[in-house]
């Protein structure tokens, strides 16, 4: 590729790689104190939401037959948050608990402000990653998500997630009228067990136990270890309390996505355990330009299910016409969920429409509502 190609194909990841400026923006917030130590969150909620009211919808679409080598400067940008991240997280770690500029309210803040760069941006970074065959990037979204204690998350996205979406077997197809506090609490232990138990499968399929050491919740659980000693070593008890508060915020903002991306949205029981082909309608998507920048693409969440391996600047929109629509990007949607009376206002009429739209000739949908459908297993 010439050198012109390669510039051009630079300057169109450029505002994809906006979230990189957050980094130089935590370790300011960390060395200044003070009032800065809100900053990663009013930027990352309010910043990006104000971005979308004012650039609007980004609706068009990359030729999805665009070859890998042309998308490299994507790749590298997925890859370089990595290292990025562990040296900011760490680094921190190190800072906040070696000095003593900061008092005990603005470590917390920082850290919170931490975990929603790491759930908001470095999870879905890790979702990118894993869903690539290299084996360079599989490992990286492995150390993504060590880095917040979710490694668990990486079997249960590929193995249950995309197979059971919207069926009761997947625990983060959050229920019609679920509030947030309601799923989070039983998407934790559930998506635990079924990530656990679909590797397990996986393995005595092959004649192998669950103990066989190609099970990678032994990898899973090696760097989890890794990290915990790494922030005990900078930053001693303390420091670990730092690192176990901001991956705590992660996990939540992370469930907080979930909640958002499948909501009430079910496919529909044909009986004897099974359910309808996953299509475009099984997802909600926002269309919203500067969220979609600094969440590469995940918005455009339908076709990535149609798609799992497909790069995230090569995602389609898919418009109200194939694909339910979210009022606003996840930004804003966040704080809807947050607040249930107004998730419902505001969802709830979407889903009946929905399901008035996609299924008509269903008129009793208490089984959906309360998943009385199981999947045998």
């Amino acid at each position: 590729m010439s050198s012109a190609h390669q510039i051009e194909k630079f300057t169109a990841m450029l505002p994809y790689a906006t979230s990189l400026a957050l980094f130089p923006i935590a370790w300011y917030s960390s060395l200044a104190g003070g009032w800065t130590v809100v900053l990663l969150p009013l930027i990352g909620w309010f910043l990006f939401s104000l971005g979308d009211a004012i650039l609007g919808l980004n609706v068009r679409n990359a030729d999805t037959s665009t070859p890998d080598h042309r998308l490299v400067w994507y790749r590298r940008l997925t890859i370089i948050w990595v290292p990025l991240q562990m040296i900011t997280l760490f680094g921190i770690i190190w800072i906040a608990t070696s000095s003593d500029h900061l008092g005990t309210l603005e470590k917390i803040c920082l850290f919170f402000g931490l975990g929603v760069i790491t759930g908001t941006i470095g999870i879905n970074y890790s979702h990118e990653l894993m869903h690539k065959k290299s084996r360079t990037e599989r490992r990286l979204s492995d150390i993504l998500l060590a880095m917040v204690l979710y490694s668990h998350f990486k079997s249960e996205h590929l193995l249950v997630h995309h197979s059971y979406i919207g069926t009761p077997r997947d625990a983060v197809t959050a229920r019609y009228n679920e509030s947030f506090f309601r799923f989070f609490i039983r998407v934790i232990p559930q998506s635990l067990r079924s990530s656990f138990a679909a590797e397990k499968a996986m393995l005595s399929r092959k004649n192998l136990p669950w103990t066989d050491l190609s099970n990678p919740f032994f990898r899973y659980w090696a760097l989890q270890v890794a990290m915990i000693l790494l922030a005990l070593v900078l930053g001693g008890w303390a420091g670990l309390g730092l690192f176990l508060w901001q991956a705590f915020i992660a996990v939540w903002q992370l469930e907080l996505i979930n909640y958002i991306e499948h909501y009430g949205l079910t496919r529909k029981h044909l009986g004897n355990g099974k359910y309808e082909t996953v299509g475009a309608h099984h997802s909600w998507n926002a269309a919203h330009m500067a969220s979609n920048w600094l969440l590469i693409n995940l918005q455009r969440h339908s076709d990535h299910h149609i798609k799992p391996e497909r790069r995230f600047p090569l995602l389609q929109n898919h418009d109200e016409t194939s694909a339910p629509q979210l009022p606003y990007g996840y930004h804003i949607m966040t704080i809807f969920a947050m607040i249930p009376s107004l998730w419902r206002r505001s969802m709830n009429p979407r889903v009946q429409q929905w399901r008035k739209m996609y299924y008509p000739e269903i008129t009793n949908w208490t089984p959906y509502n309360k998943a009385l459908n199981p999947v045998p297993r």
